[in-house]
């Protein structure tokens, strides 16, 4: 979606405490205790990245055991599910839970708590970014995953068009047939697929606030504007620094929030007061990713003899 198309600057309210008039609400505490504030089949998309039980403080900084921390799970999604419409979606954006070296899918362990609730998966998306923490003892994680949830059934609300993408062959025509040598492309471009690569926000993205585990605007963006219509109430139930909150308002679309740590809210609140503002800095949708050019892409290793010495396919592609 061009930027042209997002909401216009306005002035905003952020209410503490939920009711359907309000554009934003923003609550301090555990989503447990909001979650009730909501009547049910209000939601129509819930999106989040809950905690990945390794003790941060939005955690209460502690670790669970496997089976506490599906259980603490269970409660919120099965809270999120009561109060989602039959054309709704959720959306759970997680990654691997790490102990002494072993690593444990988080998406696979909550699999079966929402085929308890009746929900019914329809995509496994894979967010691949490239940086991160790099492993001496295993590959180095690039990817985490988002399940998309609906109920069973043809209802739930897909907007294809809004989030396509740019065509890879666009001047391609039909070779044979009735079509022949007409375009064989969508004039919107294509499905996005289910594997995204969006960067993540570390150090020196422009999004990045005091939350230690941000995810990136852009990726709420791309499935608010797919699995929701503008005035839909857009759920995170651990809402962190607000991206979640941002994406929707950005959007048109009114959001519901919650989190543990006060301070995190008060970014969420400043962060969405200035969306709402129009001065909010986020990196925009379609943006390519950025490939560095220069010096600083030439290995040492091959500056010395050779100069001008190019990588090889292999050196490129590993890159």
């Amino acid at each position: 979606m061009d930027s042209s198309q997002r909401r216009k600057p306005h002035p905003l309210a952020v209410a503490s405490h939920y009711t359907i008039k309000n554009d934003v609400t923003l609550q301090v505490g555990p989503c447990e205790l909001f979650l009730p504030e909501i009547p049910k089949n209000h939601l129509q998309l819930v999106v989040t990245s809950p905690p990945y039980n390794i003790g941060k403080r939005y955690e209460r900084g502690r670790k669970l055991t496997i089976e506490q921390y599906v259980d603490e799970q269970r409660t919120a999604i099965k809270l999120c599910a009561e109060r989602l419409r039959p054309e709704g979606s959720i959306c759970w954006q997680i990654g691997n839970h790490v102990t002494d070296n072993e690593v444990v899918p988080i998406d696979v362990m909550l699999y079966p708590v929402f085929r308890e609730v009746g929900l019914v998966l329809r995509n496994r998306i894979i967010w691949h970014f490239e940086h991160g923490l790099h492993c001496g003892r295993r590959l180095s994680g690039r990817y985490e995953t988002i399940m998309w949830f609906t109920w069973p059934g043809q209802r739930y609300v897909f907007n294809l068009d809004a989030i396509r993408v740019p065509q890879k062959y666009p001047g391609k025509k039909y070779f044979k047939g009735p079509k022949a040598g007409q375009y064989s492309a969508n004039p919107l471009g294509k499905n996005p697929g289910d594997v995204w690569v969006i960067p993540n926000v570390k150090h020196n993205h422009v999004e990045k606030t005091n939350h230690p585990c941000q995810f990136p605007v852009e990726l709420v963006e791309r499935l608010v504007l797919a699995l929701s219509n503008p005035g839909d109430l857009v759920l995170d139930p651990y809402i962190g620094s607000g991206s979640t909150a941002v994406a929707a308002l950005l959007h048109n679309r009114r959001s519901a929030g919650a989190d543990i740590v006060p301070e995190y809210i008060d970014r969420a609140k400043e962060r969405v007061q200035m969306a709402a503002e129009g001065t909010l800095r986020t990196r925009p949708m379609h943006r390519p990713v950025y490939k560095p050019q220069g010096s600083i892409t030439v290995a040492p290793w091959h500056k010395s003899n050779q100069p001008d010495l190019p990588l090889t396919p292999v050196e490129t592609l590993n890159d």
